[in-house]
C-alpha cells in the first residue's frame, strides 16, 4: 500500500507549489519533504516530479497520483473524523451554496454555532457547477443547488423553492422589453440561468440573454445590485439576494405577470455516510 505519509506530504507539495513552503506546512524540513518525494517515487516505481532547478512540473504518474490520491486522502480523514466523534452538535461541516441561498443560510448557521459551541461551520459562496464538483470530490460536506445536480457521484432531494426577481434601478416604473434592452444587463454567475427562467416565462421577444448588452459583472453576491442601484443597468436575482441588498431605496423589484421560483437542494456525496452534525445542519436550514 501507498505510504499515507509520503502521499500527504506528495499532495501538499503540488498544491503549495515550493517545497520551503511545503516543508513550513508540514511542520518538516525541506529535505525531509524530498525524502518523502523519493521515498514515494521509489515505492510506486515511477517518476512523479520532473525538477528544474528549484521548480517543478508534474509527470504524468504525478498527476494521476495527485489526482486519486488527494481524494484518497479527503476519506481516510472523515474517516478518522467519524471514528473519533459522530456527535449531531461538534465537529467541521464544510457547505457551499451559490450566493443567494449563502445570504441566508449562513446567519441561520451562525446562530447554530452560538447554541453549539463545538460545531464548526466553514461555509463558501460558489457557483452552482462549483458547488457540485466541490461535493464530488470531497471539498464540501455538503451543497446546497439550485439547479438539480448532474454528476453521478452527488446524491440531492429538494428542500424548497426561491421566488426570482427581476431588479431594476428605482425610477423604472415599467420593465418593457424595450426599457430593459436599452438598460443593460449585469451579469453573475449564475445569470443566464435565472435570466432564462424567469425573462423567457413574461417577454415574448426573450430568446437568450445574449441578445441584451452586457453592460457589468460581477461575481460577489452583495455587489451584483450596486451597480443596477446607480442606474447602470438590470438583473435577475433569487430573492434572498435582493432582500439583503443595503441600498433598497435605489433599486425597484418588479412582480411580473407570470412569477418564477427555483428550486433549491441539499446534495451530499452518493458513496459517503452521513455524519449527524451534516444531518444537524440540513435540519437547520429546512
Amino acid at each position: 500500500m501507498i505510504n499515507p505519509t509520503w502521499l500527504n506530504t506528495f499532495c501538499t507539495l503540488v498544491e503549495v507549489n515550493h517545497f520551503t513552503q511545503t516543508a513550513e506546512r508540514l511542520f518538516m524540513t525541506q529535505s525531509g519533504v524530498s525524502q518523502h518525494i523519493k521515498k514515494l517515487e521509489q515505492q510506486v516505481n515511477c517518476a512523479l516530479l520532473e525538477r528544474h532547478g528549484k521548480q517543478f512540473t508534474l509527470t504524468v504518474h504525478g498527476q494521476n497520483l495527485y489526482q486519486q490520491g488527494s481524494l484518497l486522502l479527503k476519506e481516510w480523514q472523515f474517516l478518522e473524523q467519524q471514528l473519533k466523534d459522530d456527535s449531531p452538535f461538534s465537529g467541521l461541516v464544510k457547505i457551499q451554496s451559490p450566493g443567494s441561498c449563502g445570504l441566508k443560510f449562513y446567519n441561520q448557521l451562525l446562530a447554530l454555532q452560538v447554541e453549539h459551541k463545538e460545531l464548526v461551520i466553514d461555509y463558501r459562496f460558489a457557483p452552482n457547477t462549483s458547488v457540485e464538483q466541490a461535493v464530488a470530490n470531497h471539498s464540501a460536506d455538503i451543497g446546497f443547488l439550485t439547479q438539480a445536480p448532474t454528476l453521478s457521484e452527488v446524491t440531492s432531494h429538494k428542500i424548497g423553492q426561491e421566488a426570482l426577481l427581476l431588479v431594476t434601478p428605482a425610477h423604472i416604473k415599467n420593465p418593457t422589453w424595450e426599457v430593459l434592452c436599452e438598460l443593460g444587463f449585469i451579469g453573475h454567475p449564475d445569470a443566464k440561468h435565472h435570466a432564462q427562467l424567469l425573462l423567457s416565462e413574461n417577454y415574448s421577444e426573450f430568446e437568450h440573454v445574449d441578445q441584451i448588452k452586457r453592460t457589468g459583472f460581477s461575481n460577489q453576491i452583495s455587489l451584483i445590485l450596486e451597480p443596477v442601484s446607480l442606474g447602470v443597468g438590470f438583473t435577475v436575482l433569487p430573492a434572498h439576494a435582493v432582500s439583503a441588498f443595503n441600498k433598497p431605496g435605489l433599486i425597484k423589484t418588479h412582480h411580473l405577470a407570470n412569477p418564477i421560483s427555483e428550486n433549491i437542494y441539499v446534495c451530499h456525496h452518493r458513496n459517503r455516510p452521513m455524519a449527524k452534525r451534516m444531518n444537524t445542519v440540513i435540519e437547520a436550514i429546512k
